[in-house]
């Protein structure tokens, strides 16, 4: 995630774009999704956060932040038939581990539809391309009765 500089020192960029691959923070993200995400940007419970996979820190991964807990976050997906890959395997996520916090998604147009583009035929239509755009960029929120639902059990 940090980027370096010339000179070697280690330097931070406040928002980054993200591509989503695989399936575990699905209907909220999507594989092929890209995310805005925020540096140092305070975490609250709900929050879908980018964070180093715990046992393999060179893995980043996009997880909800569900509650603080004494030594860091308990994290999950929100796709509840992606079963493992958060905290009901590896625990708690140490502070230090939690990088961003995801501020917006934007979902591209697919693909077929790029490559029929791109080969000439027929586009979109201009109604059909701004639903589209009306509809892919959207902020991510922090869902907040989520989180209380997932706390209570």
């Amino acid at each position: 995630m940090p980027e370096t500089t010339a000179d070697g020192r280690e330097a931070r960029v406040p928002f980054q774009l993200i591509e989503v691959d695989g399936p575990s923070m699905v209907p909220t993200l999507n594989p092929g999704d890209w995310m805005l995400v925020r540096h140092g940007a305070r975490v609250r419970p709900g929050d879908v956060v980018i964070l180093r996979h715990p046992l393999q820190q060179d893995l980043l991964v996009v997880k909800r932040a569900v509650e603080r807990r004494e030594g860091g976050w308990w994290v999950l997906g929100d796709n509840p038939y992606n079963a493992g890959g958060d905290s009901t395997v590896y625990g708690i996520v140490p502070e230090e581990l939690v990088l961003a916090r995801v501020s917006a998604r934007f979902r591209p147009l697919p693909r077929f539809r790029q490559e029929r583009a791109a080969q000439g035929r027929r586009q979109l239509s201009p109604a059909a391309l701004a639903c589209w755009a009306f509809s892919a960029v959207r902020p991510v929120l922090a869902d907040r009765s989520l989180s209380r639902r997932l706390r209570a059990r």
